[in-house]
């Protein structure tokens, strides 16, 4: 139905009051954090920077190149890119070079072979960087709370799993307070940039971790993801996400732990600049639980199913889809059934509708042993006084307190929200659960938004905070989901979408995204100068490649 008159006045008017708040919470907001006197980063000049990991490790072990050189060239571009976007907030680089000339003695002296290596150690001599939310050995383990600043991590799973497959990190990036926002922005480090444009926001939780890969500074990393963590930061900073199959990657060694419900809807899984790097980082993350993910099974794309779903039904609580996602998405298409020959069905699915109100539901639901979940103001306790919002607003006016405004915002939130579920919303989520699953079976592969709108600006999230239910939703769902690059906008950001595909079918969506790779360019450097002039045929399906 077309807008009347009055509710045109009325949606210009709440347009207009919201650009007048974000203009006050511009200027009372703390810039600390990185440098934005420049306006982009620059490009990427050594090649080993633009390899696969995998393919590193293969010239590792081949000696065509040292570990120590590999580690060296990613600090290098860190130490160029960081004071810029701000991501990686403490580094090991003093040791990752100690651990990388150990990597280069072991093979100088290994007799077994390049197999024996590569089946011991797949990852040997590679580099990661891991989001400071996880617990490394040495390493800040604050999660962004001013009041966890000595917090120290002791290096546990799945961090422990890629260390004992060879590969080093390089150090902790970036996350927002607690891992419960939108933004990568907390007290105790500042804000984080996006690559491709620093006055925009690189996503979270994991946005030091999407930042710091779209930006060339590593080539691996770890994300963890309860709402779109992994792959709001891979959408914007226009790398490779994957949110595995509820249970197949372990959670230990984070903070906040998951608790209530929550246990069911966190997952830990891996980042990275190419999609090839996806499967076998799942497969070591995963431990002996990615056995039944079948990884290993090859996978024909011409005998899959695929189905797209342009948006959410329209729910009144998120934006509209960007019409240039849309054109991407509907690319996509395109591409699927010329290529591949296949058939992809276009659907609705109206319970999509009401996914804020099935993600918030559940996450505030209380566990098998009628326990509720920790409340979010519990948490930023941690270590301290009881926070009281209110009292914390006024102190942040003045810029005395401790937390963001994302964060008091939420206890707010917190303080009105049900805790337990509506019977309408449990009736709209086991339909969905049972809708998806039969829908997807185990050869079908769901085309869906990953998010409405692209990279915001800075602080922009605070005014359209249910947008993030476009990836939330699968969480709730256990569905695995894999987030890819579609090629740049207009405005030189990345575009993108998400594949949706049924439980333990974890393969299907990360097989599709190596056809994707191939055929939208994936990853682009952001420092290029064919990155910023990149015209709308990008979006409109002309596969350009940049070097």
């Amino acid at each position: 139905m077309a807008m009347t008159r009055f509710e045109k006045f009325l949606a210009s008017l709440l347009r207009g009051a919201v650009g007048m708040l974000f203009a006050v919470f511009q200027l009372l907001a703390p810039r600390r954090g990185a440098d934005r006197s420049a306006t982009r980063l620059p490009p990427i000049t050594n090649p080993l920077l633009r390899v696969p990991a995998m393919r590193l490790a293969r010239m590792i072990r081949r000696r065509e190149v040292t570990s120590v050189e590999v580690v060296q060239a990613y600090i290098d571009r860190i130490q160029q890119i960081n004071p810029l976007i701000n991501a990686m907030v403490k580094d090991r680089f003093s040791l990752a070079l100690q651990e990388a000339a150990q990597v280069d003695k072991l093979i100088e002296e290994e007799t077994g072979g390049e197999d024996v290596l590569e089946d011991r150690l797949p990852l040997l001599g590679v580099p990661f960087t891991v989001k400071e939310a996880f617990s490394l050995q040495g390493m800040p383990n604050s999660t962004g709370l001013v009041s966890r600043r000595g917090d120290f991590g002791n290096g546990r799973a799945p961090v422990a799993l890629l260390k004992r497959a060879g590969a080093i990190p390089l150090g902790v990036t970036n996350c927002s307070e607690l891992c419960m926002w939108l933004e990568s922005h907390n007290r105790l480090y500042g804000i984080t940039n996006n690559p491709y444009d620093l006055e925009r926001i690189p996503g979270g939780s994991s946005g030091g971790e999407g930042s710091i890969l779209g930006g060339g500074g590593s080539v691996i990393g770890v994300g963890s993801d309860v709402g779109g963590s992994i792959r709001i930061p891979a959408f914007f900073n226009g790398i490779f996400g994957h949110k595995p199959t509820s249970g197949v990657v372990s959670n230990v060694g984070q903070f906040p732990p998951a608790s209530g419900q929550q246990p069911g809807f966190l997952c830990t899984g891996p980042m990275c600049r190419y999609a090839q790097d996806l499967l076998p980082m799942l497969r070591v993350m995963g431990g002996a639980n990615a056995d039944r993910l079948s990884l290993s099974s090859e996978v024909d794309l011409k005998r899959l199913r695929f189905f797209s779903v342009p948006h959410d039904g329209g729910s009144p609580l998120v934006s509209p889809v960007d019409q240039q996602l849309v054109v991407a998405q509907r690319r996509v298409v395109e591409r699927l059934e010329a290529d591949l020959g296949v058939n992809v069905q276009q659907l609705k699915i109206p319970q999509l509708k009401y996914s804020f109100q099935i993600w918030s539901a559940m996450m505030g639901a209380p566990g098998k042993d009628g326990k509720q979940p920790t409340s979010f103001a519990e948490l930023m306790s941690d270590h301290g006084k009881k926070v009281w919002p209110l009292w914390e607003m006024v102190k942040w006016t003045v810029g005395l307190s401790k937390h963001t405004m994302a964060a008091i915002g939420l206890v707010l939130v917190e303080m009105f929200q049900r805790s337990q579920p509506t019977q309408f919303i449990l009736q709209q989520k086991e339909s969905l659960q049972k809708d998806l699953e039969e829908l997807l079976g185990t050869d079908g592969v769901l085309l869906y938004p990953s998010h409405p709108h692209l990279a915001p600006k800075h602080h922009h999230p605070l005014f359209t905070p249910f947008n993030f239910s476009y990836t939330g939703i699968f969480n709730i769902l256990g569905l695995p989901v894999t987030q890819c690059p579609l090629g740049l906008s207009t405005e030189g950001l990345p575009l993108g979408l998400q594949l949706v595909v049924g439980k333990q079918q974890d393969r299907l969506s990360l097989a599709t995204a190596v056809f994707l790779e191939k055929t939208f360019g994936g990853w682009r450097d952001p420092g290029s100068i064919a990155t910023v002039t990149t015209q709308l045929d990008t979006c409109r399906g002309t596969a350009t490649t940049t070097s």
